[in-house]
């Protein structure tokens, strides 16, 4: 299993990973050509060959990184593989310097056993509702918020039940 920056060729795989989970109602849809449009932000977890897992730090301000898209092949849920995504996002908004990172998730548990919390959607700055006006959802967002970080830098949380 090796864990990569996502390249051209990996791109209908990426969408055909995040579009099963959106027609289950588990996460947002992406269109092909936002996923071409946001490349360098995905990582791929590949196996034998085979884009198993995925996901995306998209960088939303100088202190706050968003991850997006984070899929995993139904037959992996629960492995592990997904975590392992997360935390090389994490890595790599570390070396970025970003602060904060959070998500917008249906599945905040996971995200809590990352050790993210929840916060709610208003604590969040205005700018990253600008790709929401897109979503079917909108203005009616039933996602879930959630953080890592301390606004300091990106240590966790000190609670228990973290990483």
């Amino acid at each position: 299993m090796e864990i990569r920056k996502a390249a051209i060729a990996d791109v209908p795989n990426i969408h055909k990973l995040v579009n099963h989970w959106a027609g289950r109602e588990r996460m947002l849809a992406r269109a092909l050509s936002e996923i071409y449009e946001n490349l360098r932000d995905f990582v791929v977890c590949e196996e034998n060959g085979a884009i198993i897992a995925c996901g995306a730090l998209h960088i939303i301000w100088s202190d706050l990184g968003e991850i997006k898209s984070l899929a995993v092949a139904q037959e992996r849920v629960g492995s592990g593989v997904g975590r392992a995504v997360v935390e090389v996002c994490l890595t790599e908004a570390r070396a970025l310097g970003l602060q904060r990172v959070f998500a917008l998730t249906y599945e905040p548990e996971f995200f809590e056993k990352c050790g993210f919390r929840r916060v709610s959607k208003d604590s969040l700055p205005q700018k990253i509702w600008s790709e929401c006006v897109r979503c079917p959802k909108f203005p009616d967002c039933d996602e879930v918020a959630v953080i890592y970080g301390n606004g300091a830098s990106l240590a966790p949380e000190t609670r228990g039940g973290g990483q």
